[in-house]
């Protein structure tokens, strides 16, 4: 008997007791490896010491100061190393808890410029079907997951969804990926215009895609054609990369891999790696100068942005990577998981894509892989490879609804830049037999 509410009050969950580097303990001294980093967050795996000491040592000095009275060394430092590395696109971050505030504050903030400006009549916000930015009201609006979102409609502002780049279902027989991307801008363009253009506010999207979609890529010149469209019309770009960023995908903002800058970036997950909870929106110069020049203050805030504690844990996360070298280790071992899959999966007759970037790989299930028919939804398939895996001693992140938030299964992984290549082929020896059984599962139940 439980007196906690759990996500799903049905299901009898293992007691986590311990980590250790790329795995987590049960109370039964079961071990899992953590392919997932939890949603794509541990990146660092569960044992740093660096982290750890770093945030124990803030805590012997000084664990907590609201920033409405001031401000905290920690924070401070963090600030500059992420604007720093940042190469000149951001000027000034704002600190919360975690990815749905990062993309409340980037809405907030982005809504602000606007009537700072003297363009209050901005209001709408077009985002993607098929993405997923959070689950507070702001985020959940901007979000284009119909499941998650339906039974709250009532409650969200109003947000348009366009196509999401998609290639493995979205691109036509004989289109280029170049022409698919023109035609998803031309989309947006047209989206933007019927909203009457100087009404919209934003355009938010996933550089990478994650938990809906499953580490879905960009086409090449996608985001440019994007970007042209946004500053056509004077609407601000936000980029989400609270999952696929932080070197998820092999740099530090995956932004960089597609030749533009967003006016907004939300980060959190690997910023923290898991160790305190932490998120960040990072803001360009003409942001924070309107701001500034205009009321002077952004009206938000939150009673733990800026915590003292988790700014020294995400700098430590900051120096493991840079200094440590655990980003460089990104893009190799990546592409190491890579042909693992590919030799694995490709030919599988239930595999429809494997796609991602750096250690952030999503495998698209379906039932015929000629038709790229999915599956039943009443099978639960995802539902079905989770508990499976966790019967082998991983921990993977399946998602349902791919297609339209009810049909389509998928599977995400996104394993810590610790990881060795022994733990590449363990996950994929034990990811092989979870599908196996999985599906004849599936099977006998169809």
């Amino acid at each position: 008997m439980t007196h906690v509410f759990h996500r799903d009050p049905r299901n009898r969950y293992p007691v986590a007791v311990r980590g250790d580097g790329a795995y987590l303990f049960d109370a039964n001294g079961k071990r899992y490896l953590d392919a997932s980093g939890g949603a794509a967050v541990s990146c660092l795996g569960h044992s740093d010491r660096a982290v750890i000491d770093a945030i124990q040592r803030q805590l012997d000095v000084l664990p907590y100061a609201h920033t409405s009275f001031f401000s905290n060394e920690p924070m401070e430092r963090l600030a500059d190393v992420l604007v720093e590395h940042s190469a000149g696109a951001f000027d000034k971050v704002y600190f919360v808890s975690g990815g749905s505030e990062a993309i409340e504050a980037a809405l907030k903030l982005a809504r602000q410029y606007f009537v700072e400006r003297g363009e209050p009549q901005r209001r709408y916000v077009v985002a993607r079907a098929q993405s997923y930015h959070g689950n507070t009201l702001g985020a959940l609006a901007v979000g284009g997951n119909a499941a998650r979102r339906r039974q709250f409609e009532p409650l969200l502002i109003g947000a348009t969804h366009v196509s999401p780049c998609y290639a493995y279902r979205g691109l036509h027989a004989g289109e280029s990926e170049a022409a698919y991307g023109e035609r998803l801008a031309a989309e947006l363009e047209s989206e933007i215009r019927r909203l009457d253009g100087d009404k919209v506010i934003a355009f938010v999207a996933e550089t990478v895609s994650g938990a809906t979609l499953g580490a879905v890529t960009p086409v090449p010149g996608y985001f440019r054609a994007v970007r042209e469209v946004c500053d056509r019309y004077g609407v601000l770009l936000i980029l989400d990369e609270v999952m696929c960023g932080m070197g998820r995908c092999g740099s530090l903002f995956a932004y960089s891999e597609e030749g533009v800058v967003p006016d907004l970036v939300a980060v959190a997950k690997g910023l923290g790696a898991g160790y305190q909870p932490i998120g960040a929106v990072l803001a360009s110069k003409k942001i924070f100068d309107t701001i500034v020049t205009g009321t002077g203050f952004f009206q938000h805030g939150h009673t733990y942005l800026g915590h003292a504690a988790a700014c020294a844990g995400a700098l430590a996360v900051q120096r493991r990577l840079h200094e440590d070298g655990l980003l460089a280790r990104v893009s190799p071992l990546g592409e190491a998981l890579r042909r693992r899959l590919h030799a694995a999966f490709a030919d599988h007759p239930h595999v429809g894509d494997l796609r991602g970037r750096g250690l952030f790989r999503g495998i698209e299930l379906v039932a015929d892989r000629e038709t790229k028919k999915p599956f039943d939804p009443a099978l639960r398939v995802h539902a079905r490879i989770k508990q499976e895996a966790l019967a082998q001693g991983l921990m993977c992140y399946p998602m349902g609804g791919t297609l339209d938030g009810l049909r389509g299964d998928h599977v995400l992984l996104a394993p810590p830049f610790i990881v060795d290549e022994a733990q590449l082929d363990e996950l994929v020896e034990k990811f092989g037999r979870t599908l196996e059984r999985t599906l004849a599962e599936v099977a006998a139940a169809a």
